[in-house]
């Protein structure tokens, strides 16, 4: 498994999000999702669509994966934060 195969699988499911994954150990991995799909989602649901995009290889093939998950509001807000 490597973190190109992982963001493929991601934007088979989510076909319009941003995916970025970091990993290059074949068993560890991070991953930065924004994806309208997200919104009005909790946390633990926005994981879970991601999760089920990578199906049994969360089990046999990929031994961590840390999520970051954001809706293209929130990213916007990160990237431009409003000035006080």
């Amino acid at each position: 498994m490597n973190a190109n195969t992982i963001k493929s699988l991601i934007q088979q499911q989510l076909p319009d999000a941003l995916v970025e994954v970091l990993g290059d150990d074949g068993a560890h991995f991070e991953a930065l999702i924004v994806s309208p799909a997200f919104v009005g989602l909790s946390l633990i649901k926005q994981h879970q669509l991601v999760y089920n995009a990578l199906g049994e290889r969360m089990r046999e093939e990929i031994h961590a994966l840390s999520l970051r998950t954001l809706t293209p509001e929130q990213a916007q807000q990160i990237h431009h934060p409003a000035a006080h």
